[in-house]
Order: structure tokens, then sequence, then C-alpha cells
């Protein structure tokens, strides 16, 4: 089974941001967080994670900037509510981080951080899993999350990597 979209995942990224998988704009656009209502790419540019405000076709452009991009779920596309558990690929996502060892991972959402972490979490510095990249969660940057938005944790990510 094809990926959806492909990682961006190589050595010595200082952040790679997990979702949970493709939303379906993306999938049709064939680049990340391309829903017309995602905040992804203006919270990059407003925190200075990125240099400017990228349109997600420039996706590919992110690990020039130290950030790398992956989905838990790589193989299905569409709203967190239509992903079932059984779509996400927790082992993947760790051997994946072991292998390129960013400085930190960070989930876009809740959703794709209890289905790796196996409970419940909040926003900001996640737990500490032994021989692993520090893990940030993030209030995820889909339209269809507004209601859970909250651009400080994002601003505080950006502080934590001295930005």
């Amino acid at each position: 089974m094809a990926e959806i979209l492909p990682d961006l995942l190589v050595p010595g990224l200082k952040l790679v941001i997990c979702g949970s998988a493709a939303g379906t704009a993306s999938a049709r656009a064939g680049a990340y967080y391309a829903g017309p209502g995602n905040k992804f790419w203006r919270i990059l540019a407003e925190t200075g994670l990125t240099p400017r405000l990228l349109a997600p076709a420039e996706f590919r452009l992110l690990p020039s900037f130290g950030i790398g991009l992956t989905d838990l779920a790589k193989h299905v596309f569409g709203a967190d509510t239509v992903i079932r558990p059984s779509d996400d690929d927790p082992a993947r996502l760790h051997a994946r981080i072991q292998a390129c060892r960013p400085g930190m991972l960070a989930f876009n959402g809740k959703r794709a951080a209890v289905a790796f972490l196996g409970g419940p979490v909040s926003y900001g510095a996640g737990p500490v899993l032994p021989d692993f990249p520090p893990i940030f969660v993030l209030p995820s940057t889909s339209g269809a999350a507004s209601g859970h938005w909250d651009p400080n944790h994002w601003h505080r990510l950006a502080n934590t990597l001295g930005r």
C-alpha cells in the first residue's frame, strides 16, 4: 500500500512534526497541510520556525529549515474522525524517529500523540521516553479543530527550539 504523502525525515533535523494522517485536501494536492482552513504554514512563519510563509506545495523545503514531517497513519487520509486506531502505526513512527534522531518530535494535535503514547496527553512538553527525543504536543492546525486553537503552544515550541 502506497503512502499518501512522503515522509520528510533526514538526520540532523531540529524538529519533526507528526500529524494523524493526511487530510483530504492534502491527499488531493500531494502536499502536507493543504486544506484552505489549515493554520500550519501561517503558524510556522509567525513563530519564526520558517523564515517566510510557505505554500503547501513548498513542503519539501522544510528540511532546509531543520524541520521534518510525517504522519502516524501513512496509508489513509481524511479527518481525524474517520481515521481508525488500526490505521495508526506507532511502531513505524518510533523506528523512523529513532533512525533520523531529530532534536524534538512534536505532534500536531492530540489524536496522534494519544495514539503514539497510549494514553491521555496535555499540550506542551510530553513524557520523557528512554533513548528518544523530547516530545511536544501542540493544538491541531486543522480548520476542523479551530475550537481548540491556541497559537501560544506553537510559540512555546519555537522558544524551546531557540527561535
